[in-house]
């Protein structure tokens, strides 16, 4: 937990305030997250989680209700689209290839994903993240499987809904029930959280806890609205 987080939330919410966790990462489900932040301290239902998972299946549900898929991708985001009414195969007999961050990604995978579009799929993916931050450092994210797909197949992938995607921003204020300019979105990525924001309307907050560091030039060129140290700064006067 970030020294300060679960302070600051709490007095978020004791004033009023609505709040919803947004995360590029498929990994896990919008349950397992929520048990995570209550687990740290932090009560939270998964119904406040809005993951790039739930709002693929949401969006591909509006293009192509039912389709057969080829993920690229690990269980939780496979169950996500198995609840929407997808089926999920494991040859390229499909109408779409799913391609999200995945830690099993291999050659097989590569070359379903390959003889799919040949026969006519198209391509969609969570999130567009180069790396994503662990406790021994940065591994591999989405961009790296977007990237091999792109590059053996010649497609593009046609939508990326995670972050800074409006559609996943669309899908969380309508969670909140508040319109973009009553909005504060807090991250520590520019390219993804502050852009998405500046965006969208919203009042941007970049928090230097994470994958950003204070001499970024970036911070200068995007010009979020605030810069913290952390989300416990985040009430401070």
């Amino acid at each position: 937990m970030i020294p300060g987080a679960a302070a600051t939330i709490a007095a978020l919410r004791a004033a009023g305030r609505r709040v919803a966790f947004l995360s590029n990462k498929p990994l896990q489900t919008r349950g397992d997250y929520a048990a995570k932040l209550t687990r740290l301290g932090i009560p939270t239902s998964a119904d406040e989680v809005i993951s790039s998972s739930l709002v693929l299946a949401r969006h591909l549900r509006t293009l192509d209700p039912g389709a057969p898929v080829f993920v690229i991708g690990e269980p939780p985001l496979i169950t996500e689209l198995q609840t929407h009414g997808f089926e999920v195969r494991t040859h390229h007999h499909v109408r779409w290839v799913v391609i999200a961050f995945d830690r099993t990604f291999d050659y097989a995978k590569l070359n379903t994903a390959l003889q799919a579009v040949r026969a006519g799929a198209r391509l969609i993916a969570t999130n567009p993240d180069r790396t994503c931050p662990t406790e021994d450092g940065e591994i591999p994210d989405c961009a790296g499987m977007i990237a091999a797909v792109e590059a053996v197949t010649g497609a593009t992938v046609e939508v990326i809904v995670g972050k800074p995607s409006p559609i996943i921003l669309e899908t969380a204020l309508a969670r909140l029930a508040v319109p973009a300019a009553d909005a504060v979105m807090v991250g520590d990525r520019i390219e993804t959280d502050i852009v998405m924001g500046k965006r969208g309307g919203l009042a941007t907050v970049l928090v230097l806890s994470g994958i950003t560091r204070a001499d970024d030039p970036r911070i200068a060129e995007v010009a979020p609205d605030a810069v913290v140290r952390s989300i416990g700064e985040l009430m401070e006067p």
